[in-house]
């Protein structure tokens, strides 16, 4: 979908980018203000627009977005130093973004608010529900935001979604200054050595790339079933553990000052709607998160600190002083030292033959002038005339000296020859200055470039594969899907899964039946590797899965993690799940958002031969069996054990066929159909024998089933060949 992303520059900016390009979106951004500082990856188009701009309108109607995301009390546009002032603009802002998308936008308009909202003391977390509280400028900025966006929605009828984001905290941006607990810890450490806090103020705080995370699935969803959401770890924290993380991971040096006094501050956003609807995973806790921050901002504390605030100790301070005054203080001397040598020389060139017409005073304004520019040639240049008249009043008096308008020629030329050439200097050294920002910043465009150009050429190789082998063109899918037609309805099941194999270019492809609403069986498989879940397993435990599955989308495992699938989807009758697709042996750059819309085609293709070979499989266990038995009866069987061995030479499941001794085999059905799975089957075959067929069982799981028939008086053997 087209995202328009309306916020400056910030590492939540960064954030939102990079989550949006994965989910394979194409992003527009609004930064708000004519600034070329930062760049963006992954940005489709970048408007550099003030809010305020006319040009909103031709932005709207040219993006035509289907969700525009306002970054709200997390841009930086915003100076809230000046809140009373900034208040009013930020209002503003908000209110001529809201009226244009009215008149040209549609989807899904989402707004992004905080914690400041709320102001005072709350015992319980706060739910969604509770009533706005606002304390200063920017807290009733952020809330009168919520409102308009609350009034349109009701008004205007556009869907609109506010974010309430409790204590956010990350690695900042270089010299950004931050308002979170934990930046302005750090902060305060590198400034002044110590850390002060209370144990009576307490807080929830949420690490920046796990909000975004949690924000993401609420933003994609369709039709949430709230307007406001709270997104918070709900992991309370009070200001002296965070102090004392804070000092571990500055090191030495730093004291914790403890400001315990006055009423117990807490303030904690209840995020349980959202974690019940959208479920809720933390991947970086306080230990890690905290140590992220104050490792980076102690090893670029000079973007973060002044001067006056450097070390974070008073020696630290005083020698941070030192290496200031002496950086500034080394020209004038260093030209105090070299006026010297230049003084002495111009004194010896005055009596002699060869050098006399040689000055070397304007040498030395001119060195000066050329090395450190317009400033040091004026400094020299008064160097020079001091130098000059000492000289000169060698054989003069002084009184002769200043009538001689000879000297102020000379001084005049050597001040004019001094200022042009130091004014020329600073200009070229600002021209290079200015060329290699440039640099800088094409170079960063060059690698966003090279970026962008391994991306497009990653799609031109997926493209010349489908013109070459038309494996992912609805044809060829068709006519591969085709074939199961070709298969007998008990065959389906098991060359679903080689199907799948095939289209998906994996070895390792499992099929499950859900056996009832918690559990599924396998019923076939491609390789060892793909069965390594089980024969059975539960899978609404597996909480991704289950939640991408339930939602009938396609479940990719960007976690990585081993006990789950790398793809899977789920094949629905109307709203009932029947199987589970599961694809384990897939590189991870096919990982993506086309790949899961080709599984999905896959599966809905392959849907009506499954489920109608699913629905033939419980027709001839319910209804093609011996009167008043459950014993199959022997053509029913025998297609079954037919079908199942031939799917087991081709190494697609694993079954065992047991022959059983009963001479009344009516009560050995009664009897050891209690010792049965559902997805095992019991008949007659053409020879007259009574067998048991055991699926997804091997020979030496057998064994054991065998001895709980021995157990309950029935004996039994091993057929490994059946004369079909």
């Amino acid at each position: 979908m087209n995202v328009l992303l309306i916020g400056g520059g910030s590492r939540m900016t960064d954030a939102v980018i990079d989550k949006l390009n994965k989910g394979k979106h194409r992003i527009f951004l609004l930064t708000g203000r004519r600034d070329r500082k930062f760049s963006y990856k992954h940005v489709f188009e970048r408007y550099d627009y003030p809010y305020e701009d006319e040009s909103i309108k031709d932005i709207f109607e040219s993006v035509k977005p289907d969700m525009v995301v306002f970054m709200g009390a997390f841009d930086t546009n915003f100076d809230w130093h000046r809140e009373r002032q900034e208040s009013v603009r930020y209002t503003a802002s908000l209110m001529n973004i809201l009226a244009t998308y009215s008149m040209v936008g549609k989807g899904k308009f989402v707004y992004f608010s905080s914690h400041d909202v709320y102001s005072g003391a709350w015992h319980n977390d706060i739910p969604e529900s509770a009533a706005a509280s606002p304390r200063g400028f920017k807290s009733m900025a952020i809330a009168q935001g919520e409102e308009i966006c609350e009034n349109y929605r009701k008004t205007q009828g556009i869907s609109t979604l506010v974010l309430r984001f409790d204590h956010l905290y990350g690695v900042p941006r270089k010299g950004q200054e931050e308002s979170n607990p934990c930046f302005q810890m750090c902060l305060e450490a590198l400034k002044t050595g110590r850390v002060s806090a209370s144990d009576r103020k307490s807080f929830a705080m949420l690490y920046l790339n796990d909000a975004v995370e949690l924000a993401y699935k609420v933003m994609m969803e369709e039709k949430p079933a709230m307007a406001c959401y709270h997104i918070s770890s709900m992991e309370e924290i009070n200001e002296i553990k965070l102090a004392e993380l804070v000092i571990k991971a500055m090191g030495g040096g730093i004291r914790l000052v403890n400001n315990s006094v006055g009423e117990k501050f807490r303030l904690v956003l209840d995020g349980r709607a959202y974690q019940e609807e959208y479920g809720q995973n933390i991947f970086v806790h306080y230990e890690e998160g905290v140590e992220q921050v104050a490792k980076y901002m102690k090893r670029n504390a000079d973007t973060f600190i002044s001067a006056e605030d450097a070390g974070g100790s008073r020696a630290g301070r005083i020698w941070h002083g030192v290496k200031v005054a002496f950086k500034r203080v080394f020209p004038f001397v260093e030209n105090l030292i070299c006026f010297i040598p230049f003084f002495i020389l111009n004194s010896k060139a005055a009596g002699s033959e060869y050098f006399n017409r040689l000055d070397f005073f304007l040498l030395y304004v001119l060195l000066f002038a050329i090395i450190y520019g317009q400033q040091q040639a004026i400094f020299s240049s008064l160097l020079a005339v001091a130098g000059y008249f000492l000289q000169q009043m060698y054989g003069r008096t002084g009184f002769e000296v200043l009538l001689d308008y000879n000297i102020y020629i000379w001084m005049v030329q050597l001040f004019i020859v001094g200022m042009v050439v130091g004014y020329m200097r600073d200009q070229l050294q600002f021209i290079k200055d200015e060329n290699e920002e440039e640099v800088r910043y094409l170079s960063r465009k060059v690698d966003d470039i090279a970026d962008i150009n391994d991306s497009n050429v990653r799609m031109k190789q997926s493209f010349e594969t489908q013109l070459v082998n038309q494996r992912d063109s609805l044809g060829k899918i068709y006519e591969i899907t085709s074939s199961l037609e070709a298969y007998e309805s008990e065959e389906v099941l098991f060359y679903a899964a080689k199907v799948l194999g095939e289209l998906m270019d994996s070895k390792d492809v499992a099929v499950y039946t859900v056996a009832n609403g918690d559990y599924a069986r396998l019923f076939s498989f491609t390789s060892g590797e793909a069965r390594k879940l089980g024969n059975s397993i539960k899978y609404t435990d597996m909480e991704d899965l289950y939640t991408d599955l339930k939602e009938h989308r396609v479940f990719i495992n960007k976690k990585m993690d081993e006990k789950l699938p790398l793809m899977a989807s789920a094949v629905y009758t109307e709203d009932r799940m029947e199987l589970i697709l599961m694809i384990w042996g897939i590189p991870w750059q096919r990982m993506t958002l086309p790949e899961a819309n080709r599984l999905t085609i896959v599966g809905a293709l392959i849907q009506n031969a499954v489920v109608h070979a699913n629905r033939y499989l419980d027709a001839l266990t319910s209804q093609r069996y011996l009167e008043q038995t459950n014993i199959m009866s022997p053509d029913a069987f025998g297609q079954l054990v037919r079908a199942f061995f031939g799917a087991k030479t081709n190494g697609l499941t694993e079954c065992a066929l047991l022959e059983i001794v009963a001479d009344d085999r009516r009560q050995a059905a009664e009897v050891l159909g209690k010792n049965m799975r559902q997805t095992d089957y019991m008949g007659m075959l053409e020879d007259g024998g009574f067998y048991i067929l055991l699926s997804n069982t091997d020979e030496k799981n057998a064994e054991g089933v065998m001895e709980r028939f021995r157990s309950a008086g029935y004996g039994c053997r091993l057929r490994e060949e059946v004369g079909l």
